[in-house]
C-alpha cells in the first residue's frame, strides 16, 4: 500500500506557480500517495496561523511530516507557517539571492505579479484568442485566415481541450476541424483547409481507447464501435500520411505535452508573460 503523505501549496496569490512546481517535483517520487491541497490568498498573519494549524492538523492524522511548498513573498508569513512542523520548501529562496547578485539589486516583494493583469494588452490578446478559439471549434467556424493553427483529426482525439490550452496559456488562435465521414471517404485533405496546410497540425489516437472515450460519451453507438475507431483512425492516418501532415498521437500525452509539441513543430511562439 502506497504510504499516505499531505502535501500544501500555500501561496499569498492563486497558489497556481506553487502548485505547478510542486507537482512538477512529486512526480519523480513513486510509491506514495500524494494527498495535495491548495491554500491560496495567504497574506496576513492571522491567515498563515491558520494554514498552520491546517497543516498541523493533516500531520497529526496522518502521522506524517506535511510537505509545503510555499510561494508567499513575505518572509514573515513564511515563518508562520513553518511553525506547522511541515517541511518548508520555498520555491523564490534558491533563487532570489544569485538574481539579486546578478542584478546588482534587491528584489522588490510584489504578491501576484506572476499571475495578476500585470500586461493588459497581453491579457487582452489572450481574451481574443479565447474567444477565436471557441468559435471555431468542431469546424464550427470555417474562416480560417487569422488562425495561428488548426488541429486535425477525428472526433474525440484530443482537438477541443488541446485548442483551449494554446489559446488560454499561449494567446494562440487555435480553430480545430473534425474529419468526418465524408472527408475520411477520401484520400486527401478537405478542400477548405487546402488554403491553410501550413497551419495544419494532426492529431491521432490509439483505436482502442478512441473506442474507451466514445463508449464513456455515446455507449454501444455506431460512432462508439471499436471497428468504427479503427477505420477512422486507419483513414485519418492515411491522409496525414500523403499530405504530409505533421502528426502526434494523443493516446498517453498530456494536453501540456501536445501543446508543446504543437508549438516546437509549427515554430510557433508567443509570450503571454
Amino acid at each position: 500500500m502506497a504510504q499516505v503523505r499531505p502535501v500544501f501549496y500555500v501561496s499569498d496569490g492563486t497558489g497556481i506557480t506553487a502548485e505547478t512546481i510542486g507537482h512538477s517535483l512529486l512526480t519523480q517520487f513513486s510509491g506514495f500517495s500524494f494527498l495535495t491541497d491548495r491554500i491560496a490568498f495567504v497574506d496576513d498573519p492571522d491567515k498563515a496561523r491558520a494554514a498552520a494549524a491546517r497543516i498541523r492538523t493533516a500531520g497529526e492524522q496522518y502521522g506524517v511530516q506535511p510537505i509545503v511548498v510555499n510561494s508567499c513573498v513575505d518572509a514573515r508569513l513564511s515563518t508562520i507557517l513553518g511553525d506547522s512542523g511541515a517541511l518548508m520548501l520555498d520555491v523564490f529562496a534558491p533563487f532570489i539571492g544569485p538574481l539579486e547578485h546578478a542584478l546588482g539589486q534587491p528584489r522588490q516583494a510584489h504578491v501576484g505579479r506572476a499571475h495578476g493583469m500585470v500586461d493588459f494588452d497581453a491579457y487582452h490578446r489572450r481574451i481574443e484568442a479565447m474567444n477565436y478559439t471557441l468559435a471555431h471549434d468542431d469546424g464550427v467556424g470555417l474562416d480560417y485566415a487569422e488562425a495561428d493553427v488548426v488541429l486535425v483529426g477525428v472526433s474525440r482525439a484530443g482537438k477541443t481541450p488541446t485548442c483551449v490550452y494554446l489559446a488560454l496559456h499561449h494567446g494562440l488562435k487555435a480553430a480545430n476541424y473534425p474529419l468526418t465521414d465524408g472527408d475520411l471517404d477520401g484520400e486527401r485533405l478537405p478542400p477548405r483547409l487546402a488554403a491553410c496546410r501550413r497551419k495544419l497540425f494532426g492529431l491521432t489516437i490509439d483505436p482502442q481507447r478512441l473506442h474507451q472515450i466514445r463508449q464513456e460519451r455515446q455507449p454501444d453507438s455506431r460512432y462508439a464501435r471499436l471497428e468504427t475507431c479503427r477505420r477512422e483512425v486507419q483513414a485519418a492516418e492515411a491522409i496525414f500520411g500523403v499530405e504530409r501532415v505533421p502528426v502526434l498521437s494523443t493516446t498517453h500525452a498530456s494536453i501540456e505535452e501536445i501543446a508543446s509539441r504543437v508549438l516546437s513543430v509549427l515554430g510557433l511562439q508567443r509570450v503571454m508573460f
